[in-house]
This record gives structure tokens, sequence and C-alpha cells, in this order.
């Protein structure tokens, strides 16, 4: 003890260093929450917030007034106007005059999910695994029912089938066209890096600009095509107005944007094959086909499938070209369910355009988990097994 009366030896550290060091050692073990917390912040703002208050939207009636905005609440109403009441026909189609074929349709399909579920049960399904069975067999007998009841009963389908044409007939189309030019790039061939930049260039350009040069491009009358199109016959071709026609171009489009993200993804899959295992087979004397179906398919096959799950992901909330191109016309016949809730926001129906909004994101989540689940996970225990 000093002359102070302090007991603390010569070496050791004041009260008020020991203080610090412990706001130091407090810190260090909540750093980690510290650093995230911005960006948890940042994503309770824009995101979390948003999604709640459009819960809001899609579960009222909203009503502008001269002091914001009056909201009253209709509970599923928005919901179930989109199924039975007066917007049925534009989201779901004529749903009237079903054909012997359209029955036809849906009662195979119906077998084929219920021999499907019963299958999964008897090999010793779990109940979460049932679960999620029994969710996609729902979801593919209301698709086999509006098809059968629409396409194949000849009547006018409604935005939700033309959504998923868009999803899989362009997904399909631009997976096929990119897997074929990533194969040819990986080839030894004179000039593949200029092709590969040639192909890269449509990703670059934004869809609006793809869709006005679609939309002059497949201008008979006055585009730069107008002559090859007056050669051929069309020059005086109205295919704004063909249903099928402008469902067409803008899948032609779409593809045509977004063939180059699957090109260089599958190249990158394509050049990571290992080439012992492929001269090997040529000197054991494989074919070219038997050597793409046997070696480099399995090895490339999980980039394929997650490829394909992301480019669908992606085309559920395709708006831009058809917007664009054909202002979701002749009639609906090109309107996707993201358009159909940007025309409902444009007339001021927000609650109609929450649900239409909600709907999709219902369709696209059982759709790409089925794909993920049945597709996805079921060939990467191919490739590991």
């Amino acid at each position: 003890m000093n002359r102070n009366g302090d007991t603390r030896q010569p070496g050791d550290s004041p009260a008020g260093l020991s203080i610090r060091e412990s706001w130091a050692e407090w810190f260090d073990r909540h750093s980690r929450t510290f650093f995230i917390a911005p960006a948890v912040t940042l994503i309770l703002i824009f995101a979390i917030f948003p999604t709640f208050y459009s819960i809001l939207f899609a579960l009222s009636r909203v009503k502008f007034s001269t002091t914001g905005l009056r909201f009253r609440f209709v509970w599923f109403d928005n919901f179930y106007n989109e199924f039975t009441g007066s917007e049925q026909g534009h989201f779901l189609g004529r749903l009237e005059g079903i054909s012997i074929f359209g029955w036809l349709f849906i009662l195979v399909v119906l077998a084929a999910v219920i021999w499907w579920l019963y299958w999964s049960f008897r090999k010793g399904t779990s109940w979460v695994g049932m679960t999620g069975r029994l969710i996609s067999a729902a979801m593919a007998i209301f698709v086999a029912f509006l098809l059968g009841s629409t396409l194949l009963s000849g009547n006018l389908w409604g935005t939700l089938l033309t959504t998923l044409f868009y999803v899989i007939v362009g997904c399909s189309i631009q997976f096929v066209i990119g897997t074929g030019l990533a194969f040819l790039c990986s080839q030894p061939i004179v000039g593949k890096n200029f092709f590969r930049v040639i192909f890269f260039i449509p990703l670059m350009i934004t869809p609006l600009g793809v869709g006005y040069a679609f939309r002059m491009i497949l201008d008979v009358t006055k585009g730069p095509f107008q002559p090859f199109w007056k050669f051929v016959g069309l020059g005086n071709w109205a295919w704004s107005t063909n249903a099928w026609a402008a469902r067409s171009f803008v899948v032609l489009g779409d593809s045509w944007q977004w063939i180059p993200f699957i090109f260089i993804i599958m190249l990158a899959a394509l050049e990571n094959v290992p080439r012992d295992h492929v001269e090997a087979a040529q000197v054991d004397g494989a074919s070219s086909i038997q050597i793409f179906r046997e070696i480099t398919w399995p090895q490339i096959v999980p980039v394929a499938v997650t490829v394909i799950l992301i480019r669908m992901i992606e085309a559920f909330k395709i708006v831009d070209l058809p917007n664009i191109m054909t202002s979701g016309g002749p009639g609906i016949a090109t309107e996707s369910m993201t358009l159909h809730s940007y025309f409902l926001w444009r007339a001021n129906d927000m609650g109609s355009s929450a649900a239409v909004a909600y709907l999709l994101l219902i369709l696209t989540v059982v759709v790409c988990a089925s794909f993920f689940n049945y597709v996805v996970l079921g060939q990467l225990r191919k490739a590991h097994a």
C-alpha cells in the first residue's frame, strides 16, 4: 500500500484501462452482429416491410382519397375474383364447353398423378415428402384441367397458361440451342473465341432494347426486313393479330436475349470435363454421340439442371417483351401474369394487382420447388451414385 492508500502494484493497469479492455472484449464477442446489422436493416426496410405491406394490399380494396390511401379489408375476395369472378376469363381463360379430347387429357393426367402418388407411398416416402408431392400433384391436375378446358377445347386461355407457355417452351428452346452452341464452341474449331464474343452480345442488351429491336425487325411494312417479308409473301401479314404468331415471336425475342446466358454457363461446364476421359473413349472407338451421352452429359448434368432452374425463375417474371412488342395482345393472348398485374396497377386496382402478384409467387414456388426436388436433386443423386 502506498501513501495514498492504493493497493495496486506499479505494474497493474489502471481502472480506466481495464474498463476499456472489457468494452473491447464485449465488442469482439458481438462483432458479427454489428457487421451484419446494416445488411439486415436494409433487408427489413426494402424487402420484408414492402412484402407485408403488399399483403395488406392483396387483402383489401384500395381507394385513393385526398388524404392518401383508404383500405377496406375484403380478405380473400381479390383472389376469389381471379378464379370465379369477373377476372376468371382473364386469369384462367374460358372454362366452358370442354371437349372429349379435353376430358380425356384430364383423366389421363389424373390417373398418372394418382399412380405416382401411390408409387411414392409404397416406396416409403416420408410425410414431408408426401406433403410436397400432394402439392405438386394438385398443381399438375389444376394445370391439366386448364389445358383440357382451353387449349384442347378451342377456348381462349388466360395469363396463367400464357406464363407457363413462356416458361416451358421458352426455357426448353433456350437450353437446347444454348447447350448446342456451347458444345460447338468447346470443340477445337477455328475462330471459336470470335463466336464466343458474338454469342454473348445479346445478353448485354437491355430487355427494353431487345423488345423495340424485334418490334422493328418484325414490322412487315416499314422495318429493315420489309423486302424479305415481301419476297416470302408476308408483306401484308399482320402477325400481331394472330395469337400463336404473337406468342411465338415473343418467345423468339426472349430466347435471343437469354440463350447467351445458358451458353456461357454450359460452355464453362463443358470445358471442365476431364479431357483424359474423352480421349480414352475415342481410343476405344466410341462415337461422338456415345461420348456425349455416356461421359460428357453425366458430368455436366448438375450444372445443366441448375441453370434451367435459374432461367425458369427469371422467365416467370417476363414483362418487357410482351408489353413492348404486343402490349399483351391480341386481346390477352401474350399477356403474362406480371404484365397482368402491371395493367391492374395502372388501372389503380391495387388489391387485384397484388393478388395476381402473389398468385404468380405461389405458381413460381410450386413449379420451381417441384423441379428442384424431382429433377435437380434426382440428377445430383444419379451423378454421385
